[in-house]
């Protein structure tokens, strides 16, 4: 099989450090979709996230991402949102651009299985307009 830059996500089973962070999204068939996580840092929430391999490519990650965001300022109230994505991942960035995300900065980060790998940081303020049509349906909010 061959390997991708996608692998890079792949958790080889290892449990999450703060599991009470993270949500499952689920789609009406009760299927999990992917997950959310939020931290809160300072003013700001840390959004992370990821839907599952086989449901990319098919136009469903505005909706995605606006799905999380909407649980977030239920949550924890209109806030500043950052992320960082994987300077390989385009196709993140251009989802997460599309619903008003904007390019803050960059840093590196050290992995274990793949050294150093560049990340773009990005942030998008509460009151930013981006996509909200097309919500996802979720069995958990």
């Amino acid at each position: 099989m061959a390997i991708s830059a996608y692998d890079f996500y792949n958790d080889d089973g290892v449990p999450p450090k703060n599991p009470e962070r993270f949500y499952s999204v689920c789609i009406e068939d009760g299927a999990v979709a992917g997950f959310f996580y939020f931290e809160e840092r300072g003013d700001a929430i840390f959004y992370g996230l990821g839907l599952r391999p086989d449901l990319t490519g098919r136009g469903l990650g505005a909706t995605f991402v606006n799905a999380g965001l909407e649980f977030a300022e239920a949550r924890f109230g209109r806030r500043l949102i950052v992320l960082d994505v994987a300077e390989f991942n385009e196709r993140a960035i251009r989802v997460y651009e599309r619903v008003g995300f904007r390019r803050t900065g960059s840093h590196l980060r050290f992995f274990e299985r793949c050294g150093d790998v560049p990340f773009v940081d990005m942030e998008r303020l509460a009151d930013a307009l981006g996509s909200r049509a097309g919500a996802l349906p979720l069995g958990q909010r």
